[in-house]
């Protein structure tokens, strides 16, 4: 197990993602959050979080309009949008809106995951 310390909040809608990421980020070591709704994660953000892990189809509100919200609650906060509908217009809106990247859903693998949240961190 890592010593990692860095706070990851994760959106979305579908509680076995949150579930199984959850589980995975904890056993390697990170602090982890999880909201199913964005609407809920905008009025409970934690003050101190490293990376947002964020669903962009959800029916209460979509990544996308998330997004600004969030980071404007916390604007040093990292973000890794996650998607299994991306096209190109999603992706640039992403970068656009402060998103540091995306991955694809269902994910490659959870070390792939793992290494894109390093990644990110370290950006």
């Amino acid at each position: 197990m890592s010593t990692k310390q860095e706070t990851i909040v994760i959106i979305d809608d579908e509680n076995d993602i949150l579930l199984m990421l959850e589980k995975h980020l904890t056993r390697e070591g990170y602090k982890v959050q999880t909201f199913n709704n964005p609407v809920v994660a905008l009025s409970s953000l934690p003050k101190e979080t490293d990376l947002i892990l964020l669903d962009i189809m959800m029916p209460q509100m979509n990544g996308l309009d998330a997004l600004p919200k969030l980071l404007e609650k916390n604007s040093k906060s990292k973000v890794l949008m996650m998607t299994a509908y991306s096209t190109l217009d999603k992706v640039l809106n992403a970068h656009r809106y402060g998103a540091n990247d995306y991955i694809m859903k269902p994910f490659p693998s959870l070390s792939a995951l793992s290494k894109k949240i390093e990644d990110v961190l370290n950006k």
